[in-house]
């Protein structure tokens, strides 16, 4: 009686334990843009759609960030992943046009509870450019519950600027800003492509600011060969990572990965079969215990 007893007081307690833990991940999907000649390099969205669904169910994101997705391509993520949702609007019109900085999450696992979205920008509530940046730029945010054990949280997710300097320096002061106003010190992940690596000051502004830090630094096992950033090439090896998952202190990192999946194409030229790549960056994914 005795045995079984405690057989069934480790089943409970390992059940909550598991429930604990969850993965979190950051992946630039690459926009399926009409100017953009990845379809004539054989590195089009609708050959890349069922790779990229197929990664994130396998690696199984609980949670995750992504940017420069188009409307189509999130619906399409949708109809291909079953369990998945999203939160997140149009950086051009606030609505369904251009760029979004979307928050997919498993809606058996996570409650979303509130959502929004501001620009980075000296003006936030509306479509702008902001101090030097070349383009618009959004950061989506949501505050979820976990089913299982009612643990709340914030996710804030985003995507810099690639020309504005000023602009990254001060996106980083305004999101820390808006944190601090909104999360009443409840715990918060913020993930995106920071379009700078970690010797930046825009990325230091972020990780040295006490409130959140850089989920790689944190990690004790680390699966990170090459940087974030691979152009569609996978012979390449870079070194800065530019795709990054900051992090409060409320959170344990267990694992970081920067996952470096390949598949294979047939060229119809050579008809011979070539290694490519899901995208032109690399998802970042951790695994994290929350206390």
């Amino acid at each position: 009686m005795k045995k079984l007893l405690f057989i069934l007081l480790f089943a409970i307690c390992a059940s909550a334990c598991f429930a604990q833990r969850f993965t979190v991940a950051t992946y630039n999907l690459r926009n399926d843009s009409p100017t953009n000649d990845d379809s004539v390099r054989g590195n089009g969205w609708k050959q890349r759609l069922p790779v990229v669904a197929k990664l994130i169910q396998f690696h199984d994101f609980d949670i995750f960030g992504t940017q420069e997705g188009l409307v189509h391509q999130l619906h399409d993520l949708t109809k291909a992943m079953p369990g998945y949702n999203y939160t997140g609007i149009g950086r051009d019109d606030g609505k369904t046009a251009g760029e979004f900085s979307a928050i997919f999450y498993k809606t058996n696992k996570f409650k979303l509870l509130k959502h929004g979205d501001f620009w980075l920008s000296t003006i936030t509530n509306r479509p702008n450019k902001g101090w030097d940046a070349a383009l618009p730029r959004i950061c989506s945010w949501a505050s979820f519950r976990e089913i299982k054990t009612g643990y709340k949280f914030y996710y804030f997710n985003l995507h810099m600027d690639h020309i504005g300097v000023v602009a990254r320096r001060e996106s980083a002061k305004l999101v820390l800003q808006k944190i601090k106003q909104m999360t009443a010190n409840q715990p918060v992940i913020l993930s995106g492509d920071f379009n700078v690596d970690e010797t930046s000051d825009s990325y230091a502004i972020i990780n040295t600011s006490g409130k959140l830090k850089d989920a790689y630094e944190l990690s004790p096992i680390k699966y990170a060969g090459t940087g974030t950033f691979n152009a569609f090439d996978a012979e390449n090896k870079s070194k800065g990572r530019i795709d990054h998952i900051f992090l409060s202190k409320d959170f344990s990192v267990k694992r970081y990965g920067i996952l470096t999946d390949t598949y294979r194409a047939l060229n119809q030229q050579t008809n011979k079969y070539e290694t490519k790549l899901p995208s032109d960056h690399f998802p970042v994914m951790i695994m994290v215990d929350h206390k």
